[in-house]
């Protein structure tokens, strides 16, 4: 049975996320049902894609399913890790993937909004990254999805302290793009849809693939990639980062030594 629930109209593709019992955790079951309704919608010119979670979810994801995660001595956020191909699917999609937010959206999650296209959210919404909670030494394409939305001090703040930023906070520093009422929430975003529907899709495809393009136009050397590489695998091989992993699932406050 498909984690994901997908409809259609016309131009408009719809998938929401049907995991609630755990919280839709971004698990590689359903992040493989996820990818298989993009190629879908892909294969059939469906132009837009509305991303949500189920009416009257108290939690719009809960990130990245950390039972997946490797207890240690290995990169917990590889090329091809299934998080890290979904990000690049949504990327890469040709048209654009708007995430429609009610409730809580956390880790990776998080990340997934931030590399949407638009966000459009109700006053319940909150956005927290909280790798910092998990000892996890973040991707650099993750913090780059941050940086090209945010202004750098507020991309760090929530890196640092892995706190909910709420919905209000969220509009005004970027994260969302409109802030409706929760009865709203649905048809402001389907009319947003609609209206980019009578757009030139082509024209939109292509200015969509130069936004990507140029925002991953950032120069790095050789070494410097291999020292922040380096750095990671510091972190993923440390105590911090196992004791992190195990103190989650023992449903436990994590005890951190910096080591």
């Amino acid at each position: 049975m498909s984690l994901v629930n997908v409809e259609f109209s016309e131009k408009v593709g719809i998938i929401t996320l049907n995991n609630t019992q755990k919280l839709n955790a971004l698990s590689a079951e359903l992040v493989d049902d996820i990818i298989e309704a993009l190629d879908n919608f892909q294969k059939q010119k469906i132009h837009i894609i509305i991303l949500r979670a189920p009416d009257g979810s108290k939690v719009w994801s809960a990130g990245h399913d950390v039972k997946e995660l490797p207890l240690k001595m290995r990169d917990p956020l590889s090329y091809y890790d299934s998080l890290e191909v979904l990000l690049r699917t949504v990327e890469e999609y040709p048209g654009p993937v708007i995430a429609m937010v009610h409730g809580s959206v956390w880790g990776g999650a998080c990340d997934l909004i931030m590399t949407c296209d638009m966000v459009i959210a109700d006053k319940t919404a909150k956005f927290a990254m909280t790798p910092a909670k998990l000892g996890v030494p973040y991707n650099s394409t993750g913090i780059l999805h941050f940086m090209n939305r945010l202004p750098i001090n507020i991309a760090k703040e929530m890196f640092f302290t892995a706190e909910l930023v709420p919905a209000e906070r969220a509009l005004n520093v970027g994260i969302i793009n409109h802030l409706v009422e929760e009865e709203e929430l649905l048809p402001f975003t389907l009319n947003l849809a609609a209206t980019i529907s009578t757009r030139s899709m082509l024209s939109i495809e292509v200015i969509k693939e130069q936004f990507r393009v140029l925002s991953k136009a950032y120069s790095i050397t050789p070494s410097a990639f291999e020292r922040v590489q380096g750095m990671r695998r510091k972190v993923y091989d440390s105590h911090d980062y196992e004791e992190a992993i195990t103190a989650f699932l023992e449903k436990r406050p994590a005890n951190f030594k910096g080591e």
